[in-house]
């Protein structure tokens, strides 16, 4: 139990951090504390699972897709400060905080006492067993039976957003109205990348 209520604090403050942060990447790194807390109330489940596929698909690719939005969205408009180096800094606390969060997954698992079967629900049983809570056959039915409409709904919404990105980053822009008055936004734009690296 001290497990649970100690991961639902850090999910909602995570959500929260991502939400009100000024900066965007500072919402990806709160939004991946958020995902990794997801992932470990998974692991308290026996769902070990759905627990990997947490964290390989948000995030290792829906996470790495956001940075690459972030980055592209400003590219162009100003050049980039440098700055100082503050990555030999950053080991430190990165792996004290790594060891920390191992140990506490380790004595959260340790302690962990496995949910009751409910009649009607999938049963409790060990890791990797057919038809057990948290297990890939569990994880197909549920999807595909009981949650089959929103999981149709989600893949139309998804495909509706591909289609809008390929036509947002084809090489038509729609949004100006010549090619003449394209061809003078280009060169406004050297010229203020050019001046702001002269400076």
């Amino acid at each position: 139990m001290i497990a649970f209520w100690t991961l639902a604090v850090v999910m909602i403050a995570s959500a929260t951090w991502c939400v009100t942060a000024k900066k965007p990447v500072y919402s990806v790194v709160a939004l991946l504390l958020h995902f990794a807390a997801l992932a470990a109330t998974y692991l308290t489940l026996n769902a070990e699972f759905l627990a990997v596929i947490q964290i390989i698909v948000y995030s290792g690719a829906i996470l790495i897709l956001f940075l690459f939005v972030i980055a592209l969205l400003s590219s162009g408009v100003a050049p980039f400060s440098v700055g100082q180096n503050r990555l030999p800094r950053i080991v430190v606390p990165a792996l004290a905080l790594a060891l920390i969060a191992l140990g506490f997954l380790t004595w959260a698992l340790a302690r962990t006492v496995a949910p009751a079967a409910s009649p009607g629900a999938s049963t409790v049983g060990p890791v990797g067993t057919a038809n057990v809570f948290g297990s890939v056959g569990d994880f197909g039915t549920a999807l595909f039976t009981t949650y089959l409409l929103p999981f149709e709904i989600t893949a139309l919404i998804l495909m509706v957003a591909v289609i809008g990105v390929v036509l947002l980053a084809s090489d038509q822009t729609p949004y100006l109205p010549s090619k003449k008055h394209a061809a003078e936004v280009r060169r406004e734009m050297r010229e203020a990348i050019l001046r702001g690296g002269e400076q």
